[in-house]
């Protein structure tokens, strides 16, 4: 049987790191704090958002809410946004999206200074994760899948590794940071020919591929390590990931759950990025 690479696990090392930084911050007169920019009232934006706010407050990082009407218009956000990058207070942002479609995605999520872009969204973050600089920071879930790899000890010097998926959420930035981190990286999509071939030849595969149960037993092959990103809901109204896990779980060598894998140790990088965008602050002081 795999080895179960649980999320909870790696969240306390990572709070434990932070804890300490947050401390040694504290001696400087320093307190991190998150913007969260909220647009409406989706379900999913508040679940999110309370979830933040929680580990946010486990780790003394202090947290300041923007609430826009679902209608804002595009210059009240981006004024919105204005005040924040203003505010040297306030170290990291958090804007939630997708947005409504009356406003300008790109204009907006550029429109935030990279240094607080704590979930790599904007295109300054986003080109710092492919040219290998701190430019922004990296968008939270492909660093929660690094944040486990590193955790378990698994290495990636020289291994082969395979991505399904090609978002810039989640697919292109994990490739990369595989490639920082010496591992020979092939990324499969909807056009990929013969991806269940492909993915056995991997040593760690990776799977953002946004539909439930995709990966099965066709995939994988001894020795593996799965990382699944998936959150999707089966039948039963259950939330599953891309993997199929009782497949995967009979063959490879280790593999994440879902819930309580990826997904657990996301936020927590989100609290990370602010914490380390505020102690950047302090080395420029």
């Amino acid at each position: 049987m795999a080895q179960i690479l649980e999320g909870k696990l790696v969240v306390a090392a990572i709070n434990q790191r932070i804890l300490a930084q947050v401390e040694q911050l504290a001696t400087k007169g320093i307190t991190p704090a998150l913007a969260i920019v909220r647009v409406g009232e989706k379900s999913d934006d508040i679940a999110y958002e309370r979830g933040a706010i929680r580990r946010c407050d486990s780790l003394k990082v202090n947290v300041v809410t923007f609430t826009l009407a679902a209608e804002v218009s595009q210059e009240e956000l981006l004024s919105t946004i204005r005040q924040i990058n203003e505010n040297s207070e306030i170290h990291g942002c958090l804007l939630l999206r997708p947005l409504p479609r009356h406003l300008d995605d790109n204009l907006i999520r550029n429109a935030l200074d990279p240094a607080k872009d704590v979930d790599g969204i904007t295109d300054g973050s986003l080109a710092g994760v492919f040219a290998g600089i701190p430019t922004g920071f990296p968008p939270c879930t492909p660093q929660a899948c690094m944040e486990i790899l590193d955790h378990f000890g698994i290495e990636t010097n020289g291994k082969k590794a395979v991505v399904i998926g090609r978002s810039l959420v989640v697919g292109k930035p994990a490739a990369m940071m595989l490639i920082q981190k010496n591992a020979t990286v092939t990324i499969c999509h909807t056009r990929t020919v013969d991806m269940p071939g492909v993915c056995r030849e991997a040593e760690i595969l990776i799977v953002a591929a946004g539909r439930a149960g995709l990966v099965g037993k066709d995939y994988f092959a001894p020795g593996q390590i799965v990382i699944d990103v998936g959150i999707n809901f089966d039948d039963q109204g259950k939330i599953c990931g891309d993997v199929n896990f009782p497949e995967g779980e009979a063959i490879v060598a280790a593999l994440t759950p879902v819930p309580g894998g990826v997904g657990t140790v996301t936020t927590s990088v989100l609290v990370k990025h602010v914490v380390e965008a505020a102690q950047r602050l302090t080395s420029n002081l």
